[in-house]
């Protein structure tokens, strides 16, 4: 696998984690806990291993804009939670920071 592939997988596996850390109800339902700390274990691991030819900083803002935007819609199809204007335009500028480092920045290669 590739290593933007590993990048994808961990953010994958942090976006269903992070949505089973809300089901977990504070660590009391057991399932839910197990599954989250495995999937942190599999974010984290593909993570790293990401690291070895991708710089931190773009690994790290791909890392976080996408899963930002996947955590959101994840919280809007599974547990309700509604987005206004605010939120949105908010999203839209972390994709935008994300995208300009990606695009323009040369500190970052």
């Amino acid at each position: 696998m590739s290593n933007w592939g590993f990048l994808l997988l961990a953010i994958v596996a942090e976006v269903i984690a992070t949505s089973l850390l809300k089901a977990s109800n504070g660590f009391t339902r057991p399932w839910p806990t197990l599954l989250m700390v495995l999937g942190f274990t599999i974010a984290f691991y593909c993570l790293s291993l990401t690291l070895r030819s991708i710089p931190v900083g773009i690994a790290y803002a791909v890392w976080s804009g996408l899963g930002v935007v996947l955590i959101t819609l994840s919280a809007w199809w599974f547990f309700g939670q509604r987005l206004d204007t605010a939120a949105l335009a908010g999203i839209g500028l972390i994709v935008a920071g994300v995208l300009v480092m990606n695009l323009f920045s040369h500190s970052l290669h």
